[in-house]
Protein backbone atom coordinates (compact mmCIF):
# COMPACT_ATOMS: atom_id res chain seq x y z
CA UNK A 1 0.00 0.00 0.00
CA UNK A 2 2.46 2.39 0.81
CA UNK A 3 4.31 1.77 -2.52
CA UNK A 4 0.97 2.53 -4.76
CA UNK A 5 0.97 5.36 -2.18
CA UNK A 6 4.04 6.99 -3.74
CA UNK A 7 3.18 6.49 -7.25
CA UNK A 8 0.42 8.55 -6.86
CA UNK A 9 2.62 11.15 -5.13
CA UNK A 10 5.01 10.88 -7.65
CA UNK A 11 2.01 11.31 -10.59
CA UNK A 12 0.93 14.64 -8.14
CA UNK A 13 4.68 15.97 -8.55
CA UNK A 14 4.49 14.76 -12.07
CA UNK A 15 1.34 17.57 -12.62
CA UNK A 16 2.86 20.26 -11.07
CA UNK A 17 6.27 19.89 -12.91
CA UNK A 18 5.68 19.19 -16.35
CA UNK A 19 6.45 16.24 -17.83
CA UNK A 20 9.63 15.83 -17.50
CA UNK A 21 11.21 14.73 -20.47
CA UNK A 22 8.47 11.93 -20.68
CA UNK A 23 7.16 13.61 -24.33
CA UNK A 24 10.86 13.12 -25.94
CA UNK A 25 11.35 9.41 -24.63
CA UNK A 26 7.43 8.69 -26.01
CA UNK A 27 8.62 10.14 -29.66
CA UNK A 28 11.73 8.27 -29.66
CA UNK A 29 12.22 5.56 -32.42
CA UNK A 30 15.51 3.55 -33.74
CA UNK A 31 16.95 3.84 -36.88
CA UNK A 32 15.68 1.20 -38.88
CA UNK A 33 17.26 2.91 -42.24
CA UNK A 34 20.32 -0.35 -42.49
CA UNK A 35 17.88 -3.10 -42.05
CA UNK A 36 15.92 -5.10 -44.19
CA UNK A 37 12.00 -4.44 -43.45
CA UNK A 38 10.66 -7.13 -45.80
CA UNK A 39 7.46 -8.75 -43.63
CA UNK A 40 7.91 -12.11 -43.19
CA UNK A 41 4.79 -14.26 -45.10
CA UNK A 42 4.47 -17.70 -42.40
CA UNK A 43 3.99 -20.72 -43.36
CA UNK A 44 1.76 -23.16 -40.80
CA UNK A 45 2.92 -26.84 -41.42
CA UNK A 46 0.62 -27.42 -38.14
CA UNK A 47 -1.53 -26.40 -35.29
CA UNK A 48 1.98 -25.89 -33.46
CA UNK A 49 4.67 -25.60 -36.17
CA UNK A 50 5.13 -22.65 -38.32
CA UNK A 51 8.25 -21.68 -40.42
CA UNK A 52 9.68 -18.77 -42.59
CA UNK A 53 12.90 -19.28 -44.61
CA UNK A 54 15.31 -21.21 -42.28
CA UNK A 55 13.14 -19.39 -39.27
CA UNK A 56 10.96 -21.92 -37.28
CA UNK A 57 8.66 -21.81 -33.95
CA UNK A 58 7.41 -25.87 -33.18
CA UNK A 59 5.74 -27.39 -30.37
CA UNK A 60 7.70 -30.26 -28.86
CA UNK A 61 5.99 -33.05 -27.27
CA UNK A 62 6.68 -31.96 -23.68
CA UNK A 63 4.80 -29.07 -24.38
CA UNK A 64 7.83 -26.42 -25.27
CA UNK A 65 8.05 -24.10 -27.76
CA UNK A 66 11.16 -24.19 -29.80
CA UNK A 67 11.73 -21.13 -31.75
CA UNK A 68 14.72 -20.64 -34.56
CA UNK A 69 15.54 -17.16 -35.85
CA UNK A 70 18.09 -15.52 -38.19
CA UNK A 71 18.64 -12.00 -39.59
CA UNK A 72 19.43 -8.28 -38.64
CA UNK A 73 17.66 -6.76 -35.51
CA UNK A 74 14.67 -5.82 -37.66
CA UNK A 75 13.99 -8.96 -39.27
CA UNK A 76 14.44 -10.90 -36.21
CA UNK A 77 12.13 -8.51 -34.70
CA UNK A 78 9.53 -8.84 -37.29
CA UNK A 79 10.28 -12.81 -38.07
CA UNK A 80 9.48 -13.45 -34.34
CA UNK A 81 6.62 -11.33 -33.78
CA UNK A 82 5.30 -12.90 -36.81
CA UNK A 83 5.95 -16.52 -35.93
CA UNK A 84 4.68 -16.52 -32.09
CA UNK A 85 1.87 -13.78 -32.96
CA UNK A 86 -0.59 -15.64 -31.30
CA UNK A 87 1.41 -16.29 -28.02
CA UNK A 88 2.55 -12.87 -27.90
CA UNK A 89 -0.56 -11.70 -28.23
CA UNK A 90 -1.75 -14.44 -25.06
CA UNK A 91 1.23 -13.27 -23.19
CA UNK A 92 0.40 -9.71 -23.28
CA UNK A 93 -3.13 -10.34 -22.31
CA UNK A 94 -2.21 -12.56 -19.40
CA UNK A 95 0.39 -10.41 -18.21
CA UNK A 96 -1.31 -6.70 -18.39
CA UNK A 97 -4.01 -8.78 -16.83
CA UNK A 98 -1.85 -10.04 -13.76
CA UNK A 99 -1.96 -5.84 -13.27
CA UNK A 100 -5.42 -4.99 -13.26
CA UNK A 101 -5.80 -8.18 -10.57
CA UNK A 102 -2.71 -6.84 -8.37
CA UNK A 103 -4.13 -3.52 -8.69
CA UNK A 104 -8.30 -3.26 -9.20
CA UNK A 105 -8.82 0.08 -9.05
CA UNK A 106 -8.92 1.89 -12.37
CA UNK A 107 -8.29 5.05 -10.60
CA UNK A 108 -4.83 3.52 -9.59
CA UNK A 109 -4.25 2.14 -12.82
CA UNK A 110 -4.59 5.32 -14.33
CA UNK A 111 -1.80 6.55 -11.87
CA UNK A 112 -0.07 3.50 -12.36
CA UNK A 113 0.21 4.27 -16.25
CA UNK A 114 1.08 7.96 -15.62
CA UNK A 115 3.81 6.55 -13.47
CA UNK A 116 4.89 4.17 -16.25
CA UNK A 117 5.69 6.90 -18.67
CA UNK A 118 7.21 9.38 -16.24
CA UNK A 119 9.51 6.18 -14.73
CA UNK A 120 10.39 4.74 -18.21
CA UNK A 121 11.30 8.20 -19.25
CA UNK A 122 14.79 7.13 -19.70
CA UNK A 123 14.32 4.00 -20.67
CA UNK A 124 15.31 4.97 -24.50
CA UNK A 125 18.59 5.85 -23.92
CA UNK A 126 19.91 3.23 -21.92
CA UNK A 127 18.96 0.44 -24.26
CA UNK A 128 21.12 -0.63 -26.98
CA UNK A 129 19.96 0.54 -30.85
CA UNK A 130 20.35 -3.16 -32.06
CA UNK A 131 17.81 -4.12 -29.24
CA UNK A 132 15.65 -1.39 -29.71
CA UNK A 133 15.29 -2.27 -33.11
CA UNK A 134 14.28 -5.64 -32.32
CA UNK A 135 11.58 -4.86 -30.51
CA UNK A 136 10.32 -2.42 -33.05
CA UNK A 137 9.66 -5.56 -35.54
CA UNK A 138 8.32 -7.70 -32.55
CA UNK A 139 6.01 -4.98 -31.43
CA UNK A 140 4.06 -4.94 -34.89
CA UNK A 141 2.68 -7.88 -33.23
CA UNK A 142 1.50 -6.86 -30.64
CA UNK A 143 -2.00 -6.65 -29.19
CA UNK A 144 -4.19 -3.84 -29.97
CA UNK A 145 -6.06 -4.03 -27.21
CA UNK A 146 -3.65 -2.56 -25.07
CA UNK A 147 -2.62 0.91 -26.99
CA UNK A 148 -5.08 3.02 -24.13
CA UNK A 149 -1.76 1.90 -21.62
CA UNK A 150 1.02 2.96 -24.37
CA UNK A 151 1.69 2.48 -28.25
CA UNK A 152 3.06 -1.13 -28.99
CA UNK A 153 6.24 -0.44 -29.36
CA UNK A 154 6.95 1.93 -25.85
CA UNK A 155 4.71 -0.79 -24.32
CA UNK A 156 6.75 -3.76 -25.31
CA UNK A 157 9.71 -1.39 -23.91
CA UNK A 158 8.42 -1.35 -20.92
CA UNK A 159 7.81 -4.81 -20.65
CA UNK A 160 11.43 -5.27 -20.71
CA UNK A 161 11.69 -3.67 -17.75
CA UNK A 162 8.76 -5.83 -15.74
CA UNK A 163 11.21 -7.71 -13.62
CA UNK A 164 12.83 -4.98 -12.76
CA UNK A 165 10.31 -3.21 -11.95
CA UNK A 166 7.93 -5.11 -9.87
CA UNK A 167 11.09 -6.43 -8.13
CA UNK A 168 11.59 -2.18 -7.06
CA UNK A 169 8.38 -1.32 -6.09
CA UNK A 170 6.50 -4.37 -5.13
CA UNK A 171 7.79 -7.89 -5.15
CA UNK A 172 5.22 -8.62 -7.26
CA UNK A 173 6.27 -11.24 -9.47
CA UNK A 174 9.14 -12.37 -7.81
CA UNK A 175 10.11 -14.78 -4.92
CA UNK A 176 13.29 -16.15 -4.84
CA UNK A 177 15.41 -17.31 -7.12
CA UNK A 178 18.50 -20.10 -6.85
CA UNK A 179 21.32 -20.90 -8.30
CA UNK A 180 25.08 -22.75 -7.95
CA UNK A 181 27.71 -23.87 -10.11
CA UNK A 182 30.34 -26.38 -9.47
CA UNK A 183 33.36 -27.77 -11.53
CA UNK A 184 36.95 -29.51 -11.49
CA UNK A 185 36.91 -32.07 -8.83
CA UNK A 186 33.03 -30.97 -8.00
CA UNK A 187 31.84 -32.70 -10.84
CA UNK A 188 31.48 -35.96 -12.14
CA UNK A 189 33.58 -35.21 -15.12
CA UNK A 190 35.81 -31.97 -14.00
CA UNK A 191 33.90 -30.03 -16.67
CA UNK A 192 31.69 -27.33 -15.34
CA UNK A 193 27.55 -27.65 -14.41
CA UNK A 194 25.68 -24.59 -13.40
CA UNK A 195 21.94 -24.82 -12.33
CA UNK A 196 19.36 -22.48 -12.07
CA UNK A 197 15.56 -22.10 -10.72
CA UNK A 198 13.59 -18.80 -12.08
CA UNK A 199 11.05 -17.90 -9.64
CA UNK A 200 9.28 -15.30 -11.78
CA UNK A 201 5.66 -15.72 -10.75
CA UNK A 202 3.07 -13.44 -12.98
CA UNK A 203 0.18 -16.57 -12.62
CA UNK A 204 0.00 -20.17 -14.07
CA UNK A 205 -1.04 -18.98 -17.44
CA UNK A 206 1.93 -16.70 -18.18
CA UNK A 207 3.94 -19.94 -17.77
CA UNK A 208 1.76 -22.79 -19.62
CA UNK A 209 4.02 -20.99 -23.12
CA UNK A 210 7.47 -21.40 -22.32
CA UNK A 211 9.78 -20.79 -25.27
CA UNK A 212 13.02 -21.90 -25.98
CA UNK A 213 15.18 -19.51 -28.31
CA UNK A 214 17.55 -19.92 -30.55
CA UNK A 215 18.80 -16.99 -32.08
CA UNK A 216 21.26 -16.56 -34.91
CA UNK A 217 22.22 -12.95 -35.06
CA UNK A 218 24.11 -11.03 -37.93
CA UNK A 219 26.65 -9.10 -35.58
CA UNK A 220 27.97 -10.90 -32.16
CA UNK A 221 27.30 -14.58 -31.20
CA UNK A 222 24.57 -17.07 -31.55
CA UNK A 223 22.96 -18.06 -28.29
CA UNK A 224 19.78 -19.96 -26.54
CA UNK A 225 17.53 -18.87 -23.97
CA UNK A 226 14.69 -19.54 -22.17
CA UNK A 227 11.74 -17.18 -22.53
CA UNK A 228 8.26 -16.14 -23.43
CA UNK A 229 6.49 -14.63 -25.77
CA UNK A 230 7.23 -10.94 -26.60
CA UNK A 231 10.60 -10.77 -24.51
CA UNK A 232 14.10 -10.02 -26.43
CA UNK A 233 16.06 -9.78 -23.09
CA UNK A 234 17.57 -13.21 -21.31
CA UNK A 235 17.01 -14.18 -18.19
CA UNK A 236 18.77 -17.69 -18.57
CA UNK A 237 20.71 -18.61 -21.18
CA UNK A 238 23.89 -19.71 -22.86
CA UNK A 239 25.87 -19.20 -26.01
CA UNK A 240 28.12 -20.64 -28.57
CA UNK A 241 30.38 -20.41 -26.77
CA UNK A 242 29.79 -21.64 -24.19
CA UNK A 243 28.96 -18.43 -21.65
CA UNK A 244 26.05 -18.65 -19.69
CA UNK A 245 24.11 -16.04 -18.06
CA UNK A 246 21.33 -16.48 -14.83
CA UNK A 247 19.76 -13.59 -13.30
CA UNK A 248 18.85 -13.70 -9.47
CA UNK A 249 17.18 -10.51 -7.77
CA UNK A 250 18.70 -8.64 -4.90
CA UNK A 251 17.38 -5.71 -2.45
CA UNK A 252 16.77 -2.74 -4.11
CA UNK A 253 15.38 0.76 -2.68
CA UNK A 254 12.69 2.26 -5.13
CA UNK A 255 14.63 3.51 -8.00
CA UNK A 256 13.36 7.30 -9.15
CA UNK A 257 13.86 6.67 -13.04
CA UNK A 258 14.47 3.38 -15.42
CA UNK A 259 17.45 2.46 -17.02
CA UNK A 260 18.69 -0.66 -18.46
CA UNK A 261 16.52 -3.14 -17.92
CA UNK A 262 18.75 -6.24 -16.23
CA UNK A 263 17.17 -9.04 -18.96
CA UNK A 264 18.76 -6.36 -21.57
CA UNK A 265 21.75 -6.62 -20.21
CA UNK A 266 22.50 -10.00 -19.95
CA UNK A 267 21.52 -10.63 -23.36
CA UNK A 268 24.30 -8.32 -24.70
CA UNK A 269 26.77 -10.04 -22.25
CA UNK A 270 25.44 -13.41 -24.01
CA UNK A 271 25.70 -11.91 -27.27
CA UNK A 272 29.20 -10.11 -27.45
CA UNK A 273 31.21 -11.76 -24.70
CA UNK A 274 32.94 -14.98 -24.83
CA UNK A 275 34.83 -14.70 -21.46
CA UNK A 276 34.40 -13.99 -17.67
CA UNK A 277 36.46 -10.72 -18.64
CA UNK A 278 34.57 -9.62 -20.93
CA UNK A 279 31.33 -10.22 -19.21
CA UNK A 280 32.50 -7.67 -16.51
CA UNK A 281 33.71 -5.12 -18.99
CA UNK A 282 29.89 -5.00 -20.82
CA UNK A 283 28.18 -5.08 -17.12
CA UNK A 284 30.21 -1.99 -16.29
CA UNK A 285 29.21 -0.16 -19.37
CA UNK A 286 25.47 -0.22 -18.21
CA UNK A 287 23.41 1.25 -15.70
CA UNK A 288 21.03 -1.05 -14.43
CA UNK A 289 18.07 0.64 -11.66
CA UNK A 290 17.84 -2.57 -9.43
CA UNK A 291 20.29 -4.78 -7.86
CA UNK A 292 21.07 -8.09 -9.73
CA UNK A 293 23.33 -10.98 -9.19
CA UNK A 294 24.44 -12.26 -12.42
CA UNK A 295 25.90 -15.39 -12.08
CA UNK A 296 28.03 -15.85 -15.27
CA UNK A 297 29.81 -19.71 -16.15
CA UNK A 298 32.57 -19.72 -19.02
CA UNK A 299 33.41 -22.89 -20.94
CA UNK A 300 36.80 -20.97 -21.74
CA UNK A 301 37.87 -19.85 -18.01
CA UNK A 302 36.11 -23.33 -16.75
CA UNK A 303 34.72 -21.61 -13.84
CA UNK A 304 31.97 -19.16 -13.16
CA UNK A 305 31.37 -15.91 -11.04
CA UNK A 306 29.20 -13.67 -9.85
CA UNK A 307 28.45 -10.37 -11.24
CA UNK A 308 26.66 -8.14 -8.71
CA UNK A 309 24.82 -4.42 -10.25
CA UNK A 310 23.38 -1.65 -8.17
CA UNK A 311 22.22 1.41 -9.28
CA UNK A 312 24.94 3.11 -7.33
CA UNK A 313 27.52 0.26 -6.62
CA UNK A 314 29.79 -3.04 -9.03
CA UNK A 315 31.30 -5.34 -7.78
CA UNK A 316 32.72 -9.35 -8.67
CA UNK A 317 32.49 -12.16 -6.60
CA UNK A 318 34.74 -14.77 -7.35
CA UNK A 319 35.70 -17.90 -5.06
CA UNK A 320 39.90 -18.69 -6.00
CA UNK A 321 40.19 -21.38 -3.32
CA UNK A 322 36.98 -23.10 -4.30
CA UNK A 323 35.29 -24.94 -7.05
CA UNK A 324 31.67 -24.23 -6.48
CA UNK A 325 29.71 -21.57 -6.26
CA UNK A 326 25.83 -20.74 -5.19
CA UNK A 327 23.77 -17.51 -5.42
CA UNK A 328 20.87 -16.74 -4.23
CA UNK A 329 18.68 -13.04 -3.72
CA UNK A 330 22.02 -11.51 -1.56
CA UNK A 331 25.23 -10.00 -2.72
CA UNK A 332 28.60 -12.13 -1.47
CA UNK A 333 31.26 -9.50 -2.48
CA UNK A 334 33.40 -6.89 -0.78
CA UNK A 335 31.79 -4.28 -2.77
CA UNK A 336 28.53 -4.57 -0.86
CA UNK A 337 29.84 -5.61 2.86
CA UNK A 338 29.03 -2.41 4.42
CA UNK A 339 25.83 -2.52 2.43
CA UNK A 340 22.90 -1.91 4.88
CA UNK A 341 20.12 -3.07 2.42
CA UNK A 342 21.88 -6.21 1.79
CA UNK A 343 22.95 -7.06 5.30
CA UNK A 344 18.94 -6.12 6.53
CA UNK A 345 17.78 -8.77 3.61
CA UNK A 346 20.18 -11.13 4.43
CA UNK A 347 19.11 -10.98 8.04
CA UNK A 348 15.26 -10.83 7.35
CA UNK A 349 14.86 -12.51 4.06
CA UNK A 350 14.98 -16.22 2.94
CA UNK A 351 18.10 -15.94 0.65
CA UNK A 352 20.40 -16.99 3.35
CA UNK A 353 18.21 -20.16 4.35
CA UNK A 354 18.33 -21.33 0.48
CA UNK A 355 22.01 -20.76 0.44
CA UNK A 356 22.88 -23.08 3.20
CA UNK A 357 20.39 -25.64 1.80
CA UNK A 358 22.38 -25.36 -1.91
CA UNK A 359 25.24 -25.61 0.22
CA UNK A 360 23.91 -28.34 2.24
CA UNK A 361 22.84 -29.83 -0.93
CA UNK A 362 25.99 -29.93 -2.78
CA UNK A 363 28.17 -30.94 0.58
CA UNK A 364 25.82 -34.41 0.35
CA UNK A 365 27.17 -35.37 -2.68
CA UNK A 366 30.63 -36.61 -4.21
CA UNK A 367 30.34 -35.58 -7.73
CA UNK A 368 27.60 -33.36 -9.22
CA UNK A 369 25.81 -34.49 -12.51
CA UNK A 370 23.17 -33.05 -14.89
CA UNK A 371 20.63 -35.74 -13.09
CA UNK A 372 22.11 -34.42 -9.29
CA UNK A 373 21.64 -31.18 -10.77
CA UNK A 374 18.15 -31.44 -11.28
CA UNK A 375 17.27 -33.67 -8.36
CA UNK A 376 18.85 -30.44 -6.66
CA UNK A 377 16.48 -27.79 -7.97
CA UNK A 378 13.58 -30.43 -7.46
CA UNK A 379 14.34 -30.21 -4.00
CA UNK A 380 11.41 -29.43 -1.37
CA UNK A 381 12.84 -29.55 2.10
CA UNK A 382 14.38 -27.91 4.28
CA UNK A 383 17.71 -27.26 5.81
CA UNK A 384 18.34 -31.03 7.50
CA UNK A 385 15.87 -32.18 5.23
CA UNK A 386 12.95 -31.00 7.16
CA UNK A 387 9.41 -30.64 6.10
CA UNK A 388 8.57 -27.02 5.77
CA UNK A 389 5.11 -27.37 3.82
CA UNK A 390 4.78 -27.36 -0.36
CA UNK A 391 5.04 -23.63 -1.54
CA UNK A 392 7.57 -22.56 1.33
CA UNK A 393 9.58 -20.17 -0.11
CA UNK A 394 12.88 -21.06 1.87
CA UNK A 395 12.38 -24.31 -0.33
CA UNK A 396 14.93 -24.43 -4.00
CA UNK A 397 11.58 -25.74 -5.22
CA UNK A 398 9.27 -22.97 -4.39
CA UNK A 399 6.10 -25.14 -6.81
CA UNK A 400 6.16 -22.23 -8.98
CA UNK A 401 8.73 -21.89 -10.68
CA UNK A 402 8.50 -20.59 -14.25
CA UNK A 403 11.54 -22.48 -15.65
CA UNK A 404 14.61 -24.52 -14.48
CA UNK A 405 17.42 -24.95 -16.45
CA UNK A 406 20.99 -27.09 -16.23
CA UNK A 407 24.18 -26.32 -18.21
CA UNK A 408 27.23 -28.41 -19.68
CA UNK A 409 29.18 -25.09 -21.08
CA UNK A 410 32.32 -27.04 -22.42
CA UNK A 411 29.94 -29.22 -24.24
CA UNK A 412 26.92 -26.83 -25.21
CA UNK A 413 24.40 -28.86 -23.54
CA UNK A 414 21.52 -27.27 -21.68
CA UNK A 415 18.60 -28.98 -20.43
CA UNK A 416 15.21 -27.21 -19.46
CA UNK A 417 12.29 -27.97 -17.22
CA UNK A 418 8.67 -28.74 -18.58
CA UNK A 419 5.48 -27.98 -16.76
CA UNK A 420 4.37 -28.22 -14.72
CA UNK A 421 7.39 -25.79 -12.53
CA UNK A 422 10.58 -28.15 -12.12
CA UNK A 423 8.72 -31.39 -12.19
CA UNK A 424 8.43 -32.02 -15.48
CA UNK A 425 10.58 -33.75 -18.09
CA UNK A 426 14.14 -31.86 -18.77
CA UNK A 427 14.67 -31.44 -22.39
CA UNK A 428 18.35 -32.06 -23.76
CA UNK A 429 19.70 -29.17 -26.12
CA UNK A 430 23.07 -30.09 -27.65
CA UNK A 431 24.22 -26.03 -29.21
CA UNK A 432 26.49 -27.35 -31.15
CA UNK A 433 24.23 -29.55 -33.13
CA UNK A 434 21.49 -26.94 -33.48
CA UNK A 435 23.36 -23.65 -34.73
CA UNK A 436 25.76 -26.40 -37.14
CA UNK A 437 22.45 -26.88 -38.86
CA UNK A 438 20.21 -24.41 -39.18
CA UNK A 439 18.78 -25.20 -42.70
CA UNK A 440 17.54 -28.16 -41.37
CA UNK A 441 14.89 -26.15 -39.02
CA UNK A 442 12.51 -25.14 -41.73
CA UNK A 443 11.31 -28.64 -41.05
CA UNK A 444 9.63 -28.00 -37.97
CA UNK A 445 11.10 -31.20 -36.48
CA UNK A 446 12.30 -31.02 -32.57
CA UNK A 447 15.76 -29.27 -31.47
CA UNK A 448 15.87 -31.70 -28.60
CA UNK A 449 18.11 -34.37 -27.73
CA UNK A 450 15.84 -36.76 -26.45
CA UNK A 451 17.87 -39.77 -25.64
CA UNK A 452 19.56 -36.74 -23.07
CA UNK A 453 16.64 -35.84 -21.62
CA UNK A 454 15.92 -36.47 -17.40
CA UNK A 455 13.01 -37.91 -16.59
CA UNK A 456 9.95 -36.81 -14.67
CA UNK A 457 9.95 -36.23 -10.93
CA UNK A 458 7.94 -39.23 -9.53
CA UNK A 459 6.30 -36.46 -7.24
CA UNK A 460 4.22 -35.90 -10.03
CA UNK A 461 2.71 -38.96 -8.75
CA UNK A 462 1.98 -39.17 -5.13
CA UNK A 463 -1.00 -37.83 -3.73
CA UNK A 464 1.11 -35.14 -1.92
CA UNK A 465 1.63 -33.63 -5.35
CA UNK A 466 -1.94 -33.73 -5.99
CA UNK A 467 -3.07 -32.53 -2.81
CA UNK A 468 -0.77 -29.43 -3.32
CA UNK A 469 -2.40 -28.82 -6.34
CA UNK A 470 -6.05 -28.99 -4.25
CA UNK A 471 -4.42 -26.38 -2.22
CA UNK A 472 -3.10 -23.92 -4.48
CA UNK A 473 -7.24 -23.77 -5.60
CA UNK A 474 -8.61 -24.01 -2.01
CA UNK A 475 -6.12 -21.04 -0.76
CA UNK A 476 -7.80 -18.13 -3.17
CA UNK A 477 -11.00 -19.68 -1.41
CA UNK A 478 -9.61 -18.64 1.54
CA UNK A 479 -8.05 -15.01 0.84
CA UNK A 480 -11.34 -14.58 -0.59
CA UNK A 481 -13.41 -15.29 2.40
CA UNK A 482 -10.78 -13.30 4.53
CA UNK A 483 -11.45 -10.10 2.09
CA UNK A 484 -15.42 -10.56 1.92
CA UNK A 485 -15.68 -11.97 5.56
CA UNK A 486 -17.76 -14.72 4.14
CA UNK A 487 -18.54 -18.11 5.79
CA UNK A 488 -17.28 -21.25 5.55
CA UNK A 489 -18.03 -24.14 7.38
CA UNK A 490 -15.49 -25.69 9.70
CA UNK A 491 -15.34 -29.10 8.42
CA UNK A 492 -13.94 -27.53 5.16
CA UNK A 493 -11.23 -25.21 7.05
CA UNK A 494 -10.22 -28.39 8.25
CA UNK A 495 -10.05 -30.59 5.04
CA UNK A 496 -7.83 -27.25 4.20
CA UNK A 497 -5.60 -27.94 6.38
CA UNK A 498 -4.96 -31.88 6.02
CA UNK A 499 -4.03 -30.49 2.09
CA UNK A 500 -0.50 -28.56 3.15
CA UNK A 501 -0.27 -28.91 7.21
CA UNK A 502 3.38 -28.45 7.27
CA UNK A 503 3.24 -25.19 5.56
CA UNK A 504 2.97 -22.00 7.73
CA UNK A 505 0.46 -19.88 5.54
CA UNK A 506 -2.32 -22.99 6.39
CA UNK A 507 -2.50 -22.04 9.42
CA UNK A 508 -1.97 -18.40 9.04
CA UNK A 509 -4.65 -17.91 6.97
CA UNK A 510 -7.15 -20.15 8.54
CA UNK A 511 -6.30 -18.04 11.69
CA UNK A 512 -6.94 -14.74 9.80
CA UNK A 513 -10.26 -16.30 8.79
CA UNK A 514 -11.15 -16.88 12.37
CA UNK A 515 -9.66 -13.63 13.73
CA UNK A 516 -12.13 -11.66 11.07
CA UNK A 517 -15.00 -13.81 12.08
CA UNK A 518 -14.01 -12.88 16.03
CA UNK A 519 -13.68 -16.27 17.20
CA UNK A 520 -10.97 -15.47 18.67
CA UNK A 521 -9.84 -19.21 20.57
CA UNK A 522 -10.01 -20.98 17.43
CA UNK A 523 -7.83 -18.05 15.44
CA UNK A 524 -5.19 -18.55 18.60
CA UNK A 525 -5.12 -21.76 17.85
CA UNK A 526 -4.08 -21.46 14.21
CA UNK A 527 -1.56 -18.76 14.87
CA UNK A 528 0.08 -20.58 17.68
CA UNK A 529 0.36 -23.66 15.63
CA UNK A 530 1.48 -21.58 12.50
CA UNK A 531 4.44 -20.24 14.78
CA UNK A 532 5.84 -23.85 15.48
CA UNK A 533 6.46 -24.53 11.62
CA UNK A 534 9.07 -22.67 9.39
CA UNK A 535 8.38 -19.39 8.54
CA UNK A 536 9.40 -17.41 5.52
CA UNK A 537 10.74 -14.16 6.85
CA UNK A 538 11.61 -12.17 9.91
CA UNK A 539 8.82 -9.72 9.32
CA UNK A 540 6.03 -12.60 8.60
CA UNK A 541 7.42 -14.47 11.52
CA UNK A 542 7.08 -10.96 13.66
CA UNK A 543 3.62 -10.73 11.96
CA UNK A 544 2.45 -14.18 13.60
CA UNK A 545 3.81 -13.45 17.15
CA UNK A 546 1.55 -10.35 16.52
CA UNK A 547 -1.46 -11.98 16.63
CA UNK A 548 -1.11 -14.12 19.10
CA UNK A 549 -0.12 -11.62 21.34
CA UNK A 550 -3.16 -9.67 20.34
CA UNK A 551 -5.59 -12.13 20.73
CA UNK A 552 -4.09 -13.59 24.27
CA UNK A 553 -5.07 -9.89 25.57
CA UNK A 554 -8.62 -10.20 23.75
CA UNK A 555 -8.95 -13.35 25.62
CA UNK A 556 -7.68 -12.40 28.75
Amino acid sequence: MYRIKWIVGVVVLLGLFGSCGISKSLKDRPDLSNYNPQIPEITKTSDTSYIYSNNSLAKNKQGLWELYVSGDPLQRGLITGALTEDLFQQQEAIFLSKVEELVPSKTKRYFLRKFLAWYNRKMYKNIPEEIKAEIWGLSRYASPNFNDIADPYSRVLYLHGAHDIGHALQDLALVGCSSFAVWGDKSEDGSLILGRNFDFYAGDDFAKNKIISFLDPTEGHKFMSVTWAGMTGVVSGMNEHGLTVTINAGKSKIPLVAKTPISILTREILQYATTLEEAIAIAKTRQVFVSESILVGSARDKKAIIIEVSPHNFGVYEVPDSNQLICSNHFQSTAYAEDKNNQKHIFESHSKYRYERMDELLENQNKITPEIAVDILRNKQGLDDNNIGYGNEKALNQLLAHHGIVFKPEQRLVWVSSNPYQLGEFVAYDLNKIFKDSLSHRKGSTLSVPTKNIEKDSFLYTQAYQNYEKYRVEIQQIKQAVADNKHLAPEYLEEFKRLNPEFWETHYWVGLYNYNRKYYRAALNNFMEASTKEITTVPEKALVHSYIRRLKRKLK
